[in-house]
């Protein structure tokens, strides 16, 4: 609900006074405050524009002559004598097309009323919803399938333009926009990308590589174009508005335009492919990048004859979308469900992994150790083995290693069923489990994994203990 508040005030009248009478007169009101209005003369008190700044609303000046016009509960002569009308903070609501739900109440240097406006903005037709979402569901990472034809300059123009209208933190705008059509310049790109697949082809274990060998990861050389965004991470300089206590909101507002391009790219029949098989600074390198200017995203763009019904990942079988409702928490982490379902919490867990859903088919084994303490170097040695580290101190990055601090043993159960879940989406059919340590929290997580493993149809085996156990969803 947004609300106006109507204030009349004398000359002089502190913030902390306004402030005091504002919450008194909120009380129990529901919404969040939009607009404060008052007379003509008082907007530039600087009580008032603290308070307006404090409350993050607009300010609205109206006239005492169409204050004056304002049909309110509680005139005053005395008022209409000295401001040339009648009511100030009642008739300011009223003009401001507000319904008055708290008449004005007073302090010694002003007057506070507050109102309602209407009914929330109404959205799209359903017609227009329905293509909005159509466009979310069906964009397409696109690497097959692209036709020799050249990007008109138009449809180009209207799609960099959806991409620049993104929202960015303090309204930086930190992105820019390189548009590549040179062979050259593209081919070079391209021996990258080439070579970034083969050492992470290299870094696969040999079920995994086969199946990477059928994936197109680029295609640099079969679009006409390619689009560089990149982001000026210091754009804006020192005070830009809400970047001071996240530097990473600079990126994220980079990344949501792309998002934009990508949507507007779809809509337009305009097939595109994000290309993140680089090492930025050589990519940067080729285009000539400025020092300070970093590379966000390479777009592949172009024409297609078609847009695949489903993602590549998920029709060649590599990977499987994450039902939302496991992603869904509500007001803290754990207690997963959807908007107006009961909600999971860490004492349901079983039940909940029992009902997740059989999301398996892969055919990947991957070995898994739960570690608390100890050197997690010494069980990276395999491509197929993966760590999870559940002691308190965060191990150094790498990708072999999933840090899983759990703070309770409720909580690790349930750590370890996410972790089993999203690795049976990413194409784990079996999982060899074995838990290095002696404490609650690793047999704990151990046991989520477990749980997680056989609900989404995974073979799951402890292989730690003197007669492995096997388990499997059959």
């Amino acid at each position: 609900m947004t609300l106006v508040l109507g204030i009349g005030l004398r000359a002089g009248t502190s913030y902390r006074e306004l402030r005091d009478l504002v919450d008194r007169a909120l009380t129990g009101v529901v919404g969040v405050v939009g607009t404060v209005a008052t007379v003509e003369g008082r907007e530039d008190e600087p009580g008032l524009q603290r308070l307006v700044a404090s409350l993050g609303a607009q300010l609205l000046v109206a006239s005492a002559v169409d204050l004056a016009g304002q049909q309110v509960p509680s005139p005053s002569e005395q008022v209409g004598e000295l401001a040339g009308t009648a009511s100030v903070a009642e008739a300011a609501v009223v003009l401001a097309g507000a319904e008055l739900v708290v008449p004005k109440v007073k302090s010694a240097g002003a007057t506070v009323a507050v109102g309602l406006l209407g009914p929330a903005a109404p959205g799209y037709s359903c017609a227009d919803r329905d293509v909005v979402h159509r466009v979310i569901a069906e964009r397409r990472d696109v690497r097959r399938g692209f036709l020799d034809k050249p990007v008109d300059d138009e449809l180009l123009t209207r799609v960099l333009e959806a991409a620049h209208r993104a929202p960015s933190v303090g309204l930086s705008q930190p992105w820019d926009f390189l548009l590549i059509k040179d062979v050259a310049t593209r081919r070079k790109i391209h021996d990258l990308a080439a070579a970034q697949r083969d050492a992470f082809a290299a870094s696969l274990p040999a079920d995994r590589r086969s199946a990477f060998d059928g994936l197109k990861i680029e295609a640099i050389l079969d679009t006409p174009l390619n689009i560089a965004v990149t982001c000026d991470p210091a754009r804006g300089g020192r005070h830009v508005l809400g970047r001071h206590a996240d530097p990473r909101t600079v990126w994220f507002s980079a990344a949501i335009a792309v998002q934009n391009l990508w949507l507007a790219a779809r809509a337009e029949g305009l097939g595109v492919g994000w290309v993140s098989f680089f090492d930025p600074a050589e990519v940067g390198a080729v285009l000539g990048l400025p020092a300070h200017v970093e590379l966000l995203g390479y777009l592949c763009v172009g024409h297609v004859s078609e847009f695949a019904a489903a993602p590549e990942l998920v029709r060649s079988g590599w990977a499987a979308r994450r039902p939302l409702a496991w992603a869904v928490h509500q007001e803290q982490w754990g207690y997963r469900g959807l908007p107006g379902s009961s909600v999971s919490t860490t004492a349901a867990l079983q039940d909940a992994a029992a009902s997740s859903g059989r999301v398996g088919g892969g055919s990947q084994v991957l070995r898994l150790v739960v570690l608390d303490g100890g050197d997690v170097a010494e069980h990276l040695g395999a491509a197929d083995v993966l760590v999870v580290q559940v002691g308190a101190e965060q191990p150094a990055a790498d990708f072999g290693v999933l840090w899983r601090p759990a703070r309770t043993a409720d909580e690790a159960v349930e750590l370890g069923v996410e972790v089993a879940r999203d690795l049976v989406l990413q194409g784990v059919g079996e999982l060899l489990v074995s838990s290095i340590g002696d404490s609650l929290v690793a047999e704990r997580l151990t046991e989520g994994i477990r749980w997680g493993g056989l609900a989404c149809g995974a073979v799951v085996k402890r292989v730690d203990e003197p007669a492995a156990v096997t388990d499997s969803p059959a």
